[in-house]
């Protein structure tokens, strides 16, 4: 194993060591209601811009506004956590994130929509690299993890209420409440900041007892994550617009899939604690590919559903364990910010490169092609598992 991969840590009593802590279960909740804010308001805002003449260019512009936003806050996230601390920044992403919300109870020409949905990227992009880096100084090293499974399950279940939630209140003229209510949960993170840490929390790991690797390789792991989060938006975008999957089968196998990947990514947790993260990698990747491979047979409703438990599986095995291997070689805040800038390159890159080849292919050719392509991430998984090896230590 590695050095951070051994047996759970335990008290002077022999008992093992606590998981959940007071600040922790905030930091949870902190993620549970950013996240909230900003999936009720994903495919609305969207919605409302087409509503109001912009068609769907506008609409596209609106997510790329939010997506804009949010990787150029997580890139810029780590120095701003060396330098004015997680309180600060959680309590930044929370205003940038909540209060601009406020400005859609009235009806809103697309310009200030553009610039809200930039702003509240901003603020979701400083949330995500905070809550992640914040909640690895608060996990016990030996159960890292287990917690990044925790928290995947906390960060799962938003994606799967408040998304269709705010399209549903949307659909029936309740667009105000929505907005309302994201508003309210982007700025809910605040009433916890005064019991954060600001500057490292009790478990934050020392330099020296790092992972030592060669340089650049700590790149390998943002690769192999982006692979599959391309992947995943390749299938969260095109899969309701394939016309071989009827809406309802469509709906429920997206379900399927986050599901699994949530209780996967819990399971990698302490499967990894226990044995190593690196060997998960492999797989893992196996699993996705074969999971989006299989959807070239969209005609067959036990494929559909077949292949969402695959690729579930796979994704959350690497959510998981990609964060945890990054923790093990660098500091909490740059390595929260590569995991969340390749999940948001990823998952925004993947659907642009698709569309390309979709057009000439047809859907189930082009996710067929899009499993080939993420195993072309198997030499990098390999030579993590054999770096992870070679630093190996008897627990």
């Amino acid at each position: 194993m590695s050095t951070l991969t051994q047996a759970q840590p335990a008290t002077s009593d022999g008992a093992p060591t606590r998981l959940i802590s007071l600040p922790l279960a905030l930091t949870f909740l902190a993620e549970f209601t950013s996240l909230t804010s900003f999936f009720l308001l994903l495919s609305v805002m969207p919605m409302l811009a087409a509503a109001a003449g912009a068609g769907s260019s506008g609409a596209g512009l609106i997510t790329g506004s939010l997506l804009l936003g949010t990787v150029a806050a997580e890139a810029a996230a780590a120095a701003g956590i060396r330098r004015f601390g997680y309180r600060a920044m959680l309590a930044a992403g929370a205003v940038l994130l909540g209060a601009p919300t406020l400005a859609l109870l009235p009806r809103e020409p697309q310009a200030v929509m553009m610039v809200v949905s930039f702003v509240r990227g901003l603020g979701f992009g400083l949330c995500g690299v905070t809550i992640g880096a914040l909640t690895a100084t608060l996990l016990p090293p030996g159960r890292r993890g287990e917690g990044f499974g925790l928290l995947g399950v906390v960060s799962g279940v938003p994606a799967v209420v408040a998304l269709p939630a705010g399209v549903w209140l949307a659909g029936h003229h309740l667009a105000t409440a929505v907005a309302a209510m994201a508003a309210a949960a982007g700025l809910l993170p605040l009433a916890a900041i005064r019991w954060l840490p600001s500057r490292g929390g009790p478990h934050r790991t020392p330099p020296a007892a790092r992972t030592r690797r060669a340089p650049g390789a700590a790149l390998r792991l943002p690769l192999i994550f982006a692979a599959a989060t391309i992947a995943a938006g390749v299938l969260d975008t095109f899969l309701p617009l394939a016309k071989e999957v009827p809406s309802n089968l469509c709906s429920a196998a997206l379900l399927v899939a986050a599901i699994t990947a949530t209780l996967s990514r819990w399971q990698a947790g302490r499967h990894g604690d226990r044995h190593g993260h690196a060997r998960l990698l492999i797989p893992a990747l196996i699993a996705a590919a074969l999971g989006m491979a299989a959807m070239m047979m969209l005609s067959s409703p036990v494929v559909i559903f077949a292949s969402m438990v695959l690729f579930g599986a796979g994704f959350g095995v690497i959510e998981n364990a990609t964060f945890a291997l990054l923790l093990e070689q660098l500091p909490e805040a740059k390595a929260s910010t590569l995991w969340n800038l390749a999940y948001d390159a990823g998952y925004g890159a993947g659907p642009a490169v698709f569309g390309l080849f979709a057009a000439r292919t047809g859907y189930p050719a082009a996710f067929a092609l899009t499993g080939t392509l993420m195993l072309a991430v198997l030499p990098a998984a390999r030579r993590e598992q054999k770096a992870a090896a070679s630093t190996a230590r008897p627990a």
